[in-house]
Order: C-alpha cells, then structure tokens, then sequence
C-alpha cells in the first residue's frame, strides 16, 4: 500500500495576455512566424484548457497532496490562490538568469526539481492533459515507489538512420529533440532507445531528476541554457525517462489508447477518441496545424466532460 506523498506540477501561460505579449514581442521581435514550430502560436495560445484540467484532476486523481504551477509573472484570473494546495511558481525562482526570459519549455522542464517543497515523487503535466476517468497513485508509482514510465514504441529505433535523413523536415523539431536525447543516450552510455513520449502525464523521482539535470547531463544541458525559444538541439524530458530504464530505476510500459490518447486540435471530432477508446489520460494538442476556428471548439467540449466547478477556482 502507497503511503508516500505525491505532488504534480504544471507549465501554464495565458499566451493571449496583451502585457506578457509585449514583453514577449519586445524579446523575440514583432514579426513572428507563427507557421514555425518554434513560435507558432500553438505554443503559446491559453484556449481555456487549464481550468477543465485542474477539474479532471479534482474528480479523477483526488489524492494529489499539492499542484504547482510554473509561470512567467502570471496566474490564471480565476484560480483561487487562498486554496493552500495551489502554488505559483514564477520562472524566476528556478531558472537561471542566462535563460530568462525563457519560452522553450524544454529549457524549464530541466529545473522542475528546483521547485521549492516538491515531493520525492511528483507528476508533470501540461495543461492540455486530463484525467478523463478515476486512477489510483499505483497507475503512477509502483508498490516499491519506482516511476510507471510510460512510452510509445514508435518513430525511432530501427527508423534511426531514415530519422537522420528526415532531419531536414521543417516542422520536426519535436522528432528531433528526442532523436538528440536518445544519441546523448547511446554516446555516454552505449544504448540507443527506441521509444518516444505518449504526450500526457509522467511520473518521476525528484532526486533522480536532480542527479541527471545536474550530474549525469549537467554539461549538455548547460549548453541549451540561452536557447529561449525550442530548438532542435535542445534536450527533450524524455532523457529522464531513458535514464532511469538504464538504470533499472523505473518500470516500462508501452501505453495503448485506453491509457493514454493524444487528441490533435485540428481534428474535426474530439469526442470521437473518448467514446471510442476511454482513455485514463488524454491530450488535446494545439500546433501549428489548428486554426483559430479548431480553438474555439475546445471549450464547450470540455465544460461537456467535466461541468462541475472545481475547489481551485474562485
């Protein structure tokens, strides 16, 4: 029987506030190529996800002890910060100043161990993930307090040579990330993984997290520092993951789509995939390819899943 506490922690943005907007603009430029996996709007876009998240986490995963939220001076309007187990978490308090500002989540998810008081053993999520039906702390954590990692055996392995033929392919950053961090893999430790993210909520040891961003791939990690918005050298969170099966320090397991199921925006039927499939989890994917007009349908679907008000919200 679990007894350990277990934490979750969220990357959140209002990418539609006017002030964050101008800071942003004034950083990178005003001209901006939202047709770029880089800075796409996609990335940065708040259709009103994060509060049916925040619900899907009340009703589905309801003894999550405490939720942090890393944020760029913001806080959602209508999240009720007198609730004692919501915290702010502002880029600032654990990045480092070359970074700052930072819009590549994969540079901030490199320094989630640094968030003050997070449990040993925490969750990370963005918040286009759910928790669409009700799971227990062993869906994450095994009975000995290992990490559940969950992965996708698709895209690379034995693609790995037409991988690197493909890297010329504009919008493949994301591919290109983890195909990096499985080649860090493979050059310091002589094994290539061949599996990929499930695009949904993972599970990890804070500790181990520390001693692989700090020891193991202190020195690479280093040299993505100033990268402030993605880019195809950047290490991908995957390598915590591939870290800890080298090490025999988590559990695999491939997910199917009634675990977990990544619903793309530009889909015409989001519903289709929950009837068809009832997921545990689920992600529903802005990028590139959404248009405005797939957004606006991503509110009225989920206020349908989960109607009911949550305690974190005013």
């Amino acid at each position: 029987m679990q007894t350990f506490d277990i934490d979750l922690v969220y990357l959140w943005v209002d990418g539609n506030d006017p002030k964050w907007l101008a800071k942003k603009n004034q950083f990178l430029g005003k001209i901006v190529d939202l047709h770029n996996e880089a800075t796409t709007k996609a990335r940065y876009a708040d259709n009103g996800e994060f509060r049916y998240s925040l619900r899907s986490v009340e009703r589905n995963a309801p003894w999550i002890r405490r939720i942090f939220i890393v944020t760029d001076d913001q806080a959602p309007d209508w999240l009720d910060l007198q609730n004692d187990r919501v915290q702010i978490i502002d880029h600032r308090q654990i990045l480092p100043p070359e970074s700052l500002p930072c819009y590549n989540t994969g540079v901030m998810e490199h320094f989630l161990w640094k968030i003050p008081g997070l449990s040993e053993h925490f969750l990370f999520a963005n918040d286009d993930t759910f928790f669409n039906r009700l799971v227990s702390p062993d869906f994450f954590f095994t009975d000995e307090g290992l990490p559940v990692i969950r992965l996708q055996r698709v895209h690379f392995g034995k693609l790995k040579y037409r991988v690197k033929k493909a890297l010329h392919i504009p919008t493949s950053i994301y591919r290109k990330k983890i195909h990096h961090s499985a080649s860090l893999m493979e050059q310091k430790f002589g094994r290539y993984f061949s599996y990929t993210p499930h695009h949904n909520v993972d599970a990890y040891l804070k500790s181990e997290y520390q001693h692989v961003a700090e020891n193991v791939f202190g020195e690479e990690i280093s040299r993505t520092l100033t990268h402030h918005t993605r880019t195809e050298n950047d290490i991908q969170r995957i390598i915590y993951n591939y870290y800890a099966l080298y090490r025999k320090r988590g559990q695999l397991r491939f997910v199917g789509r009634n675990e977990s199921c990544r619903i793309r925006m530009h889909n015409p039927d989001f519903s289709l995939f929950i009837r068809k499939y009832q997921p545990a989890l689920f992600c529903l994917n802005d990028s590139h390819r959404a248009t405005d007009r797939d957004r606006e349908r991503v509110e009225p679907f989920l206020q349908e899943l989960f109607p009911g008000k949550s305690s974190f919200e005013k």
